[in-house]
């Protein structure tokens, strides 16, 4: 039984492009213009802000239909209805109009309205029909005799379809998202070394310090360390010389070093009792010249100023460490601003040590973790090293693609009874 209602003449949905092709081409594209990425650029630009301008312009934004903002519209129209067989036509090999109602419902949606013309990897041979409208999806329906009830059935229906469609492209594309980094890191990461070992220069990487021929053990660890376009982040295009920087393996150990020296001033309270910052800090030099040695002299741990411990490589720093008592969140927080204003070069590792002589521990400990990400030089946590410390990434307050690692590791020395 005819009920007077025929499909829409608008353009067929979710049939133009099956979705492995997209993903396929945008895997394509992100590698192929990391490829070409300028080179000095993508060496002065940090990874984080690389990684964060890739992922938001291949990530897959499948659209969302906001249901509660859906319309609809009629007005007459003409109707060719020479192949309706309910219909007596002397003639039907010519158009033969009568007057009908057109129904179109607006539905707005977010999202990349691409996707309504990308086939899901489960898909209908009847897909739905629609038309894209500055920022609208638009579905018609005409017949002649049009009853409400009949018209609303048909755009749930019609809806349910897009709907479904949706679902679909979305969970692959949710998977495609969780990827994409991992994708850029990888890529970006080959394209850097490449880029240095054509320039011959990978070998002036890193500080090479050199550990003491039988070193004591004693405060040595013994464990093994473990939509808007985007555009492109700022970066310099001059040539890039690579910087000097602490290795990863060298700086976990120092880390552990100056944490086995702590447990010892806690097991020992009354030796350190009014040891001042200055006087803790020569006991840091102690040991950590004892497990290492410069290039040129006997001391690669020095200071200079009150409090700082410093290695240098060519006069550039590249660790620093701060030994502070807690006084407070705004002395914390002046500590970090004092340690990025010494970064001058990419990669800097430092560390903050706080000590506690105050009665609740574990309120300090929430004030430094909380504290940390209000800084305006905050990026993100890198990793948490245990319930006491976190290594987090810093950026130079006068130039967001050069960072400082920055490990603040707090403890609590009691005073003697």
């Amino acid at each position: 039984m005819s009920l007077g209602l025929v499909r829409g003449s608008t353009d067929l949905l979710f049939s133009r492009v099956d979705w492995y092709s997209v993903e396929q081409h945008q895997r394509g594209s992100l590698d192929a213009e990391i490829k070409d990425y300028h080179a000095d650029k993508l060496l002065n630009t940090s990874d984080d802000a690389l990684i964060a301008y890739f992922q938001s312009k291949y990530r897959m934004d499948v659209p969302t239909i906001e249901r509660e903002a859906i319309t609809v519209d009629q007005r007459e129209t003409r109707m060719d209805v020479s192949n309706d067989p309910m219909r007596y036509i002397s003639d039907r090999s010519q158009p033969f109009y009568v007057s009908g109602t057109l129904i179109e419902a607006e539905m707005p949606f977010s999202g990349d309205e691409e996707f309504f013309f990308v086939q899901p990897t489960s898909f209908s041979l009847n897909p739905p029909r629609g038309e894209i409208r500055g920022g609208s999806l638009f579905t018609q329906i005409h017949g002649t005799g049009l009853q409400p009830e009949q018209v609303k059935q048909q755009i749930e229906t019609t809806l349910s379809e897009i709907q479904t469609n949706l679902d679909r492209l979305r969970a692959s594309a949710d998977q495609f998202n969780r990827t994409i980094v991992s994708q850029a890191q990888s890529a970006i990461a080959t394209r850097k070394q490449k880029l240095l070992k054509d320039r011959n220069l990978v070998a002036n990487l890193g500080f090479p310090m050199k550990r003491r021929e039988g070193a004591p053990a004693t405060y040595a660890s013994p464990q093994v360390r473990k939509k808007l376009l985007p555009v492109q982040p700022p970066a310099n295009t001059a040539s890039f010389a690579p910087e000097p920087t602490l290795p990863d393996d060298h700086y976990n150990n120092i880390l552990d070093i100056m944490t086995n020296m702590v447990h010892v001033m806690e097991c020992s309270p009354a030796a350190f009792e009014h040891s001042d910052e200055e006087a803790i800090r020569t006991h840091f030099l102690v040991q950590l010249n004892s497990q290492y040695q410069g290039q040129a002299t006997g001391e690669t741990f020095n200071f200079e100023g009150k409090t700082d411990i410093l290695v240098k490589d060519n006069g550039r720093n590249i660790f620093i460490a701060e030994c502070k008592f807690w006084r407070g969140e705004k002395a914390y927080l002046e500590t970090i601003d004092q340690l990025l204003g010494y970064l001058t070069w990419r990669d800097t590792k430092a560390a903050v040590v706080i000590f506690n002589r105050n009665k609740n521990f574990s309120d300090v400990l929430a004030k430094v973790r909380s504290q940390t990400e209000t800084h305006p030089g905050f990026r993100k946590l890198i990793a948490e090293r245990s319930e006491t410390s976190w290594t987090f990434r810093f950026a130079h307050r006068d130039d967001p693609n050069r960072e400082m690692t920055i490990t603040v590791l707090v403890f609590d020395v009691p005073r003697a009874e």
